[in-house]
């Protein structure tokens, strides 16, 4: 049975601070053009979103039972992304707040291929917020904790993001005159990893963009700044394709976690610290699993100017 309420366009959601727009193409549809699609993510005269998230996309095989969802995963700049962590786990939560999946895992279908997912029931989530298998969890918990996190609004989401495929190339990359050491994967989107004493956000918005549109990366690149705290910590800044700089995101956790474990610097379980918060990887089989939070901020209509801007239609005098 769907939460959700009806007569709505679109669906902002945010994980970890890293926010995007759940447009559903059997509520409304919107132009999937470049422009369009940049027009509503501009945070000044658009809504404002990291990226838009278009579906569930109808299929033919939409009639086969188990068939996955199909979703569409859109940059700021109006390019079309592989695959985003924070991305599908707010998907997910669109989905069962809608009432078409429940407890039990189901697929998601993108560009960067097919990944599982589940929405975490209570037990599987600490008292404090975080996710099971991270330190501090508590295997007992009273009746007050459980009803607690029944209430809350946001809930953990733990994706099966594929295996990584290390890119070949070479393990320096030199930028602005300096050299820095790389590990190159991908997570069914393209990643250079940076390894860096002190990630920050300036570093990241400056050389960023510069890794982002290097000669070595003709499709462009997301860029992770990588910081190594402990055996089972990372820490990260990121600079995302077609997004820029972001607050957290899924799949550069992935790619970050799985290129220090190459490395031989973390376990096999890390927790992945952003600006945004925190993810749990866990690299124990060749499918990476990441876990986390997604929360839905509000539900809006498309103004006649919005709808405008959605459909890729000229205001009158532009």
């Amino acid at each position: 049975m769907s939460v959700l309420p009806q007569g709505f366009h679109a669906h902002k959601y945010q994980a970890l601070g890293n926010d995007y727009l759940v447009v559903d193409p059997a509520e409304v549809r919107i132009s999937l053009s470049a422009s369009a699609i940049s027009a509503l993510c501009d945070r000044n005269r658009g809504v404002g979103s990291d990226g838009i998230l278009y579906g569930p996309i109808p299929s033919p095989s939409s009639s086969v039972v188990d068939s996955p969802f199909r979703l569409r995963i859109f940059n700021p700049d109006g390019s079309e992304a592989e695959k985003s962590g924070n991305g599908l786990r707010i998907f997910s939560l669109y989905l069962y707040e809608r009432g078409l999946v429940g407890d039990e895992p189901f697929q998601v279908q993108t560009k960067g291929g097919m990944v599982e997912c589940r929405i975490l029931a209570t037990k599987d989530i600490y008292a404090d917020g975080a996710c099971s298998g991270e330190e501090g969890y508590e295997e007992e918990r009273d009746e007050d904790s459980e009803k607690r996190h029944e209430n809350l609004e946001e809930r953990h989401i733990e994706v099966s993001m594929g295996e990584p495929r290390f890119l070949p190339g070479s393990s320096t990359l030199a930028i602005d005159g300096l050299e820095f050491r790389t590990v190159r994967v991908s997570m069914g989107n393209p990643h250079c990893v940076l390894l860096i004493q002190h990630p920050t956000e300036e570093l990241a918005r400056s050389i960023g963009p510069l890794v982002e549109n290097h000669p070595d990366f003709p499709n462009r690149t997301n860029v992770q700044f990588l910081e190594v705290i402990d055996r089972k910590t990372i820490r990260i800044e990121i600079w995302e394709r077609g997004a820029g700089y972001t607050l957290a995101s899924g799949s550069s956790s992935c790619a970050a976690a799985v290129a220090a474990r190459r490395l031989g610097l973390v376990d096999d379980e890390v927790t992945v610290k952003m600006p945004g918060g925190a993810l749990t990887i866990d690299m124990r089989e060749p499918n990476i699993r990441m876990t986390g939070p997604a929360v839905r901020s509000f539900d809006l209509v498309f103004s006649p100017y919005l709808m405008r801007l959605a459909m890729n239609m000229k205001e009158n005098g532009d």
